[in-house]
């Protein structure tokens, strides 16, 4: 039977985050889904996409108007505010994502945090604010408007370092969690920043992975600044961690934000299981196999398992490889119509 779609794509997702009835099941893209082929279709490459707001609002719609999804998102990396911070930035070309350098950290520890004057207003920020506008002026009525803004634990790794970051958390938690509860103020600042510009929602990625970090590790040093941000920022708000998380999901029910984007290292049965319907599920089509050396046909039978198991919004499970096939993208969206069509 044809699907009847009713809804407008933001009607869709802003229903989906809300735990409200959906016309079918949303297609978003809470972190990336740019790719060089359609930098190559809009004249919108990397580094200068990432840091030109016209550039970056014409990349991101790309996600609409190319590809069908139901957001659009111009923070296409994780650097943004590290940058604004000062710290030592790697841009790359048009085929590598921009990076901190992070064998040279700018800070030692909690006395050193501190917001620079200036910082909304540096480029790097303004690229993301202004994108935001103009998106919003173009498709805001129709589409989605995702924005982006660091967690604590992630500024950390970009301004202390991985490796000293994680041995403060052993050597001084105090320190620790005092650097954390600075830097959970650069998250808001930013994301308010973006909210201002209209953003209808906010990814928020804390990468306080299932490879570096224990779920009990989440729970001490991130689970009461993560109900505080819920709290603090008045937009939906979709946290994003990589890796196995189902140890920690439990507690990741418990932060009172929209939903949870996970990793597909996550069986989705399980990972709805393991929130026990505590808080909404975004994912989790595999990248480096599935999106980017796979096809089609594979694409559809993980977005069919994501739906089975009751996935709330469907999305490739973190930026995408910049070489994937438009193809299996726009597969993600023909998948989940054909899977309402079967089973509606």
């Amino acid at each position: 039977m044809p699907l009847n779609e009713t809804m407008t794509p933001r009607e869709r997702v802003m229903n989906a985050l809300a735990g409200r009835p959906v016309d079918r099941t949303p297609v978003a893209n809470p972190t990336n889904v740019a790719t060089v082929e359609l930098m190559d279709l809009v004249d919108a490459p990397f580094p200068d996409a990432c840091r030109d707001p016209e550039l970056a609002a014409r990349l991101a719609a790309t996600g609409h108007t190319e590809l069908g999804f139901d957001a659009v998102m111009p923070y296409f990396s994780i650097i943004q505010e590290s940058s604004a911070l000062g710290c030592d930035m790697q841009w790359e070309e048009k085929d590598n994502w921009p990076t901190v350098r992070m064998n040279n950290p700018i800070w030692k520890g909690a006395d050193d945090v501190k917001i620079p004057p200036g910082f909304l207003e540096h480029p790097d920020n303004i690229a993301i604010t202004q994108a935001i506008r103009l998106l919003k002026e173009e498709l805001g009525d129709e589409v989605a408007v995702i924005g982006k803004t660091m967690g604590p634990w992630t500024l950390a790794y970009h301004v202390f370092g991985v490796e000293p970051f994680l041995l403060m958390t052993v050597d001084d938690p105090d320190s620790t969690m005092r650097a954390l509860h600075k830097l959970k103020e650069i998250s808001v600042l930013f994301g308010q920043a973006q909210i201002d510009a209209g953003a209808d929602v906010l990814t928020f990625p804390d990468h306080a992975t299932g490879d570096l970090v224990s779920g009990e590790y989440y729970r001490r040093f991130l689970l009461e600044i993560h109900q505080e941000m819920a709290e603090r920022l008045d937009v939906p708000l979709i946290l994003h961690i990589c890796g196995n998380t189902l140890d920690r999901m439990a507690y990741i029910a418990q932060t009172g934000m929209a939903a949870f984007h996970f990793d597909s290292k996550n069986d989705p049965q399980a990972a709805m299981d393991a929130v026990a319907n505590g808080i909404r599920l975004v994912g989790n089509i595999n990248n480096p196999e599935t999106l980017y050396a796979r096809g089609p046909e594979e694409v559809r039978g993980e977005v069919y398992k994501c739906m089975d198991a009751g996935v709330a919004m469907i999305a490739p499970e973190c930026a995408i490889p910049l070489a994937t096939k438009l193809e299996n993208l726009i597969e993600i969206p023909n998948a989940v119509r054909a899977w309402h069509e079967e089973h509606d």
